[in-house]
């Protein structure tokens, strides 16, 4: 069967997205279509053109017998500000003061439209990086970690609290709380991840780091390395920050559970990017 170049292009537009950092040679295209080479790769740069006036993503070409191509998800700064923007106003309602402090997350964290949002910004930041899995904890960073990873292409890995029988032999380490200075329990199955492997942490919340921090312990276990760490929020008035390098989308400033007052802002997503 024949295709019309009009349905290659909706077809090969898909296939890209799905497949995201995946070197996909022309002959593959060119099988699947029954078309010749010079025909693909005049459909690859319309859909080049378009993926980056839109600001979808790109595409890079490899060269060579074994070449092919590879779609990035690239997102622009006129689309990532008004988002943040929107998240921020989000977050500031009076509404999500719970007692103690603590801000009522679950709603954003359950929208799918703000998650695979979030997920598109952090693949976007780390799109070109070489990484392995995206690692994050139980239980409200684990949307997050999904959304990132299938616009990385790689699978997740999710550090638990507690040994579950169903994992298997485990990994488990302690580590301090960076707010409340205690001691808790990370546990991670042997079988989730290979050794070596390039990590990108992904969680939804920040205050001093210490979750983070654990994750960065457990990944020594496994000679790991750090690739990169994501939040969504991120705590500002802290005294001892104990991860540096890091992204992230929300900056909580100040909390008046009184005066019924949240304050946040950017956080810096945009200075290191």
């Amino acid at each position: 069967m024949k295709f019309r170049r009009s349905e290659r292009l909706i077809d090969m537009t898909n296939y890209l997205l799905e497949h995201p950092r995946q070197l996909i040679p022309l002959t593959f295209f060119a099988d699947r279509y029954r078309s010749a080479k010079s025909s693909i790769s005049e459909d690859l740069a319309i859909i080049k053109e378009t993926f980056e006036k839109r600001g979808i993503g790109s595409l890079q070409t490899v060269h060579g017998a074994a070449g092919g191509v590879k779609y990035y998800v690239k997102v622009r700064k006129e689309e990532a500000k008004p988002f943040i923007e929107e998240l921020c106003a989000l977050i500031a309602s009076p509404e999500r003061l719970l007692p103690g402090g603590y801000l009522y997350m679950t709603d954003i964290l359950s929208d799918p439209s703000i998650v695979q949002k979030v997920g598109r910004l952090f693949a976007s930041a780390y799109a070109e990086a070489e990484i392995d899995v995206v690692m994050t904890v139980a239980t409200k960073g684990i949307p997050l970690a999904y959304a990132v990873a299938s616009q990385l292409n790689v699978p997740v890995v999710i550090v638990r609290r507690d040994n579950k029988v169903t994992e298997g032999s485990t990994v488990s380490i302690n580590y301090v709380s960076g707010s409340a200075k205690r001691i808790q329990t990370m546990v991670l199955s042997k079988r989730s991840m290979a050794e070596g492997s390039k990590v990108l942490i992904v969680d939804d919340f920040m205050k001093a780091g210490g979750t983070v921090n654990g994750m960065i312990s457990m990944l020594d276990e496994f000679k790991a390395t750090v690739a990169g760490i994501a939040v969504l929020v991120e705590s500002e008035n802290i005294e001892e920050r104990l991860v540096d390098e890091y992204l992230s989308l929300v900056r909580l400033s100040d909390v008046d559970v009184k005066g019924k007052r949240i304050k946040v802002g950017e956080g810096n997503f945009f200075t290191i990017n």
